[in-house]
């Protein structure tokens, strides 16, 4: 009987552990930066209209003139232009003028992505081949090279961190056309 009732109380006492984690009462969700989640109800991308979305773009622009400052600072006048640019042109294509042209580039873009999925599931295309497709040939080098930019400015790099600055400039450049050929159509 002793046994028994030691038995019972050892599993008892191992199983409330277990049990509390188990309470899904909590208060507060959070993400994995600690914040509690945002409760919109709106379609995909709607993380892109929050302010602090807004707030992490701008730390990054300052960061970036930062460094351009501490290693290109010749460019300083290229670099405040081409963001200015870039600011303008989305607030632009963000515009009420141009609702309808983003409509349709959505549902092109969505028909054009649903008519990738059929290839790649009739094996006419590779995943790789679908991601490069998907993306219109366009890739995310720019995350790349801001990220590669990082990490030389971390190493205290010069010649790195000035030849990384100049291709995210042409990349900024590079991407301020395309919106404009975008708005153009």
């Amino acid at each position: 009987m002793k046994l028994k009732m030691l038995c019972l109380s050892l599993g008892l006492l191992l199983s409330i552990p277990g049990l509390a984690a188990a309470n899904t009462n909590n208060p507060e969700p959070r993400d994995h930066e600690g914040k509690t989640p945002c409760n919109c109800q709106e379609e995909r991308n709607h993380h892109m209209m929050h302010k602090d979305w807004q707030a992490k773009m701008a730390e990054r622009e300052q960061l970036l003139l930062s460094w351009v400052d501490q290693y290109t600072p010749a460019k300083k006048g290229e670099w405040t232009k081409a963001l200015e640019e870039k600011k303008a042109l989305r607030n632009q294509w963000m515009s009420s003028e141009y609702a309808q042209k983003r409509e349709q580039w959505k549902k092109d873009k969505q028909a054009k992505i649903e008519e990738l999925k059929k290839q790649f599931k009739e094996g006419k295309l590779t995943k790789e081949e679908f991601i490069k497709k998907a993306h219109g040939g366009k890739d995310m080098a720019h995350w790349k090279t801001f990220h590669d930019l990082r990490i030389a400015v971390d190493k205290k790099d010069k010649k790195q961190a000035e030849t990384l600055l100049n291709q995210l400039l042409e990349q900024f450049k590079q991407h301020n056309q395309r919106i404009k050929e975008m708005m153009k159509k």
